[in-house]
């Protein structure tokens, strides 16, 4: 089969360790395929993600050695497709307006964090129907009656990566009480959910393979349900390890000391960097 994979960082601070490991190693698994490599800014945060950040992130990848297949995808140009997917969504009866805490709602439309607990919703809203839906309101799946909509059928997933390698069965119970009803979207600010964003541009994009952090496995399955929910068949996975530091503690873009740009400024090379990494 063809191999068609990407590389999707966050505009919202410099490239760090783990994503140079994470974009090297999807790009070195794709040229060793004979397949595609493509670059996605994930930039729905309209309110962290900046132009500069895209411009050094490019600079970055560049020095590494790293080149894509296509001009890069923005997130923010396809706030119009999200839309149609959540209405879609809307039109099978699996959503419902949530009026909660903004600050929870807005942490809960990012991608899932190692270390960041995650908060089962505690269904306060869940009673409320569409017809309810107020200006400001978030959008919740329904994740009963979404897994109710696959009527008996077992999703799975398959993972490549050795550190969960094999086929994963997506249980409804478990997925109700460990993940709950997720927030796909908030119309009000033109955000769209992680797990929704994301999945629906690997398909946009063709993508075969999708590689990426250890951190993100868990809600895979989140995303395969999605995708069978808008008649999309999933990609393979392949989830790597995490680059941590001295404290075992994974990497972020907080901790700016491991900035590519300043280990370019210190005079590593790219082959410095491969060695540090472990690639």
């Amino acid at each position: 089969m063809s191999f068609v994979t990407r590389f999707a960082p966050s505009p919202t601070g410099p490239l760090h360790l783990g994503h140079a490991y994470s974009a090297l190693l999807a790009h070195d698994m794709a040229r060793a395929a004979g397949g595609t490599f493509l670059l996605r800014f994930e930039d729905t945060d309209l309110e962290r993600s900046k132009p500069e950040y895209v411009d050094q992130i490019i600079d970055d990848l560049t020095w590494l050695g790293i080149t894509w297949d296509a001009p890069p995808l923005m997130q923010s140009d396809h706030f119009d497709d999200y839309n149609q997917s959540v209405e879609a969504l809307i039109a099978q009866g699996l959503t419902y307006p949530c009026r909660c805490s903004r600050k929870d709602i807005n942490a809960a439309l990012a991608a899932p964090q190692e270390g960041a607990p995650h908060t089962v919703y505690p269904q306060t809203c869940k009673n409320r129907s569409m017809s309810e839906r107020g200006a400001t309101d978030a959008l919740r799946l329904h994740m009963d009656r979404a897994m109710d909509a696959l009527g008996g059928k077992q999703l799975s997933f398959t993972e490549l990566g050795d550190l969960k390698k094999g086929v994963h069965v997506i249980d409804r119970e478990e997925i109700i009480q460990s993940v709950g009803d997720i927030v796909i979207g908030r119309k009000d600010i033109h955000t769209a959910a992680y797990f929704l964003a994301s999945a629906l541009d690997d398909i946009n994009q063709g993508i075969t393979h999708v590689v990426r952090g250890i951190d993100l496995f868990e809600f895979t399955q989140v995303q395969v349900l999605l995708l069978h929910l808008l008649g999309h068949k999933p990609p393979l996975y392949y989830h790597h390890k995490l680059i941590r530091d001295e404290n075992g503690k994974r990497l972020a873009k907080r901790d700016d000391a491991r900035a590519i740009s300043l280990y370019r400024s210190e005079g590593m090379s790219p082959s410095d960097i491969r060695s540090i990494t472990g690639i």
